[in-house]
């Protein structure tokens, strides 16, 4: 099944030095999901060939303007493109208001459906869930109400082995039953397990999206043990103390929480205007945790 995320924007509070504020696009079994949406991020959405009408959810991760500037842009032009599919949005609760007040103003009645639905800054929780995975909210420490989001695959039942099928001449009807973990009995009364006749299905991947937070570390179980995770790393470990003021994390930070939480994968973003060269923040991170990447505009990380 397909898992991938595709960074739309790196760059935190300005889009600079060809950086566009924070957006990425998830693809999950061709599904796409909108992680925030900071300003340009339907031009970006253009630019890398990615289809906007088939978005159908846009999760939010809180109120700061690069991170859902480029949000009524989106929704308008896709009701000038036609779109009447629903819309689901997961965001603090203002965000309905602020919306409304932008279409009302603008006389803006839209052709499709906008489904608000609010998070909850104060305790984690499932929010959504679909046949191949589910989302949950991850806590963060920020200036204002902010959380995270976690998306898991749900286990898949076993791929039965075809050979075997055909051998044993197991009626269609039986192998749900199969799938499921129950054994086949042949003609000769002869007892076959499901290992036998299916093959383990992969184990299912998760991947964490830590916006904007300073490094509390309060959300580390939350995110324990995921497959790749994005985390912001906003400054270099030299500006802690601007980091801690503006409650975000340095690249160095960002290292440690990947190392504890024993991740597999890290990307990290979200990168200040100070920061034409990315590469001493990624040195920063690597020095703690090796398998970092820069999480930036065009690239495509399989999870």
């Amino acid at each position: 099944m397909r898992f991938e995320v595709s960074i739309l924007g790196s760059s935190s509070a300005t889009p600079i030095f060809n950086r566009n504020p924070t957006s990425q696009l998830l693809n999950i079994n061709e599904r796409l999901f909108l992680i925030d949406c900071g300003e340009g991020t339907q031009l970006q959405l253009l630019r890398y060939g990615f289809k906007a009408q088939r978005i159908d959810h846009i999760f939010i991760s809180h109120l700061h303007g690069d991170h859902y500037f480029g949000l009524i842009g989106l929704l308008s032009s896709l009701h000038l493109n036609g779109r009447t599919k629903p819309m689901t949005i997961f965001a603090p609760h203002g965000l309905q208001e602020i919306l409304e007040m932008q279409f009302n103003y603008s006389q803006t009645s839209l052709r499709y459906p906008l489904v608000f639905l609010p998070t909850d800054h104060t305790v984690s929780g499932q929010i959504f869930e679909n046949s191949d995975m589910q989302v949950e909210t991850i806590i963060l420490d920020h200036r204002i109400p902010c959380t995270g989001f976690k998306f898991s695959e749900k286990k898949r039942s076993g791929k039965i082995i075809r050979a075997k099928v055909d051998e044993l001449d197991i009626p269609i009807n039986y192998i749900p039953l199969i799938k499921a973990g129950q054994s086949f009995t042949d003609k000769e009364g002869n007892v076959h397990p499901a290992s036998e006749l299916s093959e383990e299905s992969n184990k299912p991947r998760s991947y964490a999206y830590c916006s904007d937070t300073v490094c509390s570390w309060s959300y580390l179980e939350q995110i324990k043990g995921v497959d790749t995770l994005y985390h912001e790393a906003t400054f270099m470990h030299d500006m802690l103390l601007r980091a801690q003021e503006t409650f975000h994390t340095t690249a160095l930070q960002a290292g440690e929480i990947a190392k504890r939480a024993e991740i597999k994968q890290l990307l990290i973003g979200h990168f200040s205007a100070r920061y034409r060269d990315l590469i001493p923040l990624l040195e920063e991170t690597r020095s703690v945790f090796t398998n970092t990447q820069l999480a930036v505009e065009s690239q495509t990380f399989v999870i």
